[in-house]
């Protein structure tokens, strides 16, 4: 454990020793104040919640998060530090998990600092602060998701930028996989089962009620598996390319 302490705490001061953090989180709190206020009618609705501020974050997360996530491994192999970090006592998982917990931290602050939202919708009406919680805790797990995608996909290539483009891509699949225009795809042919099945994995069904502040443990159970999954297809990759 002390041996992830120590590298975490040497990931997330990298994300601060470089603009990427500053970028990030800058970009992150613009986007959800337009798309709040903006293109989800905050004030229009006449409601005291932050439900238009959660229902872009799908949409957010799927470009912000692989640009956060694609520098963590190939940054590492393109530099040549992947074999400094190797010799180091340390094991590749405990590797990988101080990496994404970084970054996980990262998207954390991202959120917190959205606290003005929260504060706004206060001061307008009176939300139900319990409700807002789950849905900042819904949202947080839900990011966790995508970054354990996309550091998969940095372990995959030295290349930064073809990193981000397979993460996004893998991350529009999860989030469109249950809408109707996917569905009605395999409606002509496929059996119920199937169908159910294709639909479970959508990250947009999975969130729809967290961010109306409802957590289910199937949801969170669903969003930790997805984030299990891909740490450890990218740690075989990882221990598979340092074999080669």
């Amino acid at each position: 454990m002390s041996n992830i302490m120590i590298l975490l705490k040497r990931e997330f001061a990298s994300f601060f020793a470089t603009p990427v953090a500053y970028v990030f989180i800058g970009i992150f709190l613009t986007l959800s104040a337009v798309f709040a206020f903006f293109i989800g009618s905050f004030y229009e609705r006449g409601q005291a919640d932050l439900l238009p501020f959660f229902n872009f974050h799908p949409w957010l997360y799927l470009f912000l998060v692989p640009a956060i996530a694609m520098r963590s491994w190939s940054e590492e192999r393109k530099s040549g530090s992947i074999e400094l970090l190797m010799t180091l006592p340390i094991s590749t998982w405990q590797a990988m998990v101080a990496k994404h917990l970084a970054a996980w931290l990262v998207l954390g602050l991202a959120l917190i600092l959205t606290f003005p939202l929260w504060l706004t919708v206060n001061y307008l009406g009176s939300p139900d602060n319990g409700i807002i919680i789950a849905a900042y805790l819904g949202s947080w797990f839900m990011a966790g998701a995508f970054l354990a995608i996309g550091i998969c996909m940095s372990a995959l290539t030295k290349k930064q930028v073809i990193a981000f483009i397979l993460a996004v891509v893998v991350c529009f699949l999860f989030v469109v996989s249950g809408s109707n225009i996917v569905l009605d795809a395999f409606k002509s042919w496929a059996p119920t089962l199937v169908i159910d099945t294709v639909a479970s994995f959508s990250f947009l069904s999975h969130f729809e009620a967290m961010a109306k502040g409802v957590i289910a443990l199937n949801d969170l159970g669903y969003f930790l598996l997805v984030t299990l999954s891909w740490l450890f297809a990218g740690l075989v990759i990882i221990d598979q390319k340092k074999a080669d």
